[in-house]
């Protein structure tokens, strides 16, 4: 993953108990292990061993939907090496994890899929409004869609 496009924004749940941290970088949300545990409200291990079977199922590519950021320790001196997984790892994991949290991610997922599948397309109307308030380019390419 190199460095151009990259924003780091805090995803809120719906009461405001949590937030999680996610990297935005080459049009892709990207999350490390310990912020799947807290989106799902599931234990580290748990997301670890649901990884390392989709990889083992042939379900997604690791090269293709992990990758490795390193961070500096708080000495300044020791790097870590932290593995992110993309955006089609994070809706994976949703299908798999048994969580109260997890069962409403899958409904609104199956939501967005049906609205595909039957209108060839799904509109998020907040951002679509805010968008054609602000930003032209973006309601222009909507458009030509």
């Amino acid at each position: 993953m190199n460095d151009k496009n990259q924003d780091i924004l805090f995803y809120e749940d719906e009461s405001s108990n949590f937030n999680v941290e996610v990297l935005v970088k080459n049009e892709d949300v990207w999350l490390n292990s310990e912020s799947i545990s807290k989106l799902f409200k599931v234990g580290r291990p748990a997301i670890t061993k649901h990884i390392n079977n989709i990889y083992n199922d042939g379900e997604l590519e690791e090269n293709s939907t992990c990758s490795i950021l390193e961070h500096m320790g708080n000495n300044g001196k020791q790097k870590y090496k932290i593995k992110y997984y993309n955006l089609d790892m994070i809706i994976s994991l949703g299908f798999r994890i048994n969580s109260k949290i997890a069962i409403k991610f899958r409904t609104w997922a199956n939501k967005l899929l049906k609205n595909y599948i039957i209108k060839g397309y799904n509109l998020n109307e907040k951002r679509f409004i805010e968008a054609s308030k602000n930003d032209l380019e973006y309601f222009n390419e909507l458009l030509e869609k």
